[in-house]
C-alpha cells in the first residue's frame, strides 16, 4: 500500500533524496501503523511531536494501533519552540 509522507522542519532530512521538498510516497506492506512509518525512516520518536494521519492528530500512545490504509497522508512535525 502506498502512503504519502510529510516531515517538517528538521525532520525532512530524515526523507530519502528522491523525495521532492518535503515529501515522499511510500510503500509499507498492509496493517503499517504510524510507528512503522517512524521506524522505517529512522525517526526519533522524541522528535515526533505532532503526528497527522489524514489531517486527524494522532496520540503518541495510539501510533501503534492505528492502522494505515492505501493513499493515506501521514505528517510530521518535531517540537517547536518559539516566541
Amino acid at each position: 500500500m502506498n502512503i504519502r509522507v510529510k516531515l517538517y522542519a528538521s525532520l525532512a532530512e530524515y526523507l530519502p533524496s528522491s523525495a521532492i521538498k518535503n515529501e515522499i510516497d511510500v510503500d509499507f506492506t498492509e496493517g503499517a501503523t504510524p510507528a512503522t512509518v517512524i521506524a522505517k525512516l529512522g525517526l526519533p520518536e522524541k522528535m515526533c511531536h505532532m503526528v497527522l494521519v489524514n489531517g486527524v492528530y494522532v496520540a503518541p500512545g495510539d501510533r501503534t494501533v492505528t492502522t494505515l490504509k492505501d493513499g493515506d497522508h501521514f505528517a510530521v512535525w518535531p517540537p517547536v519552540a518559539g516566541g
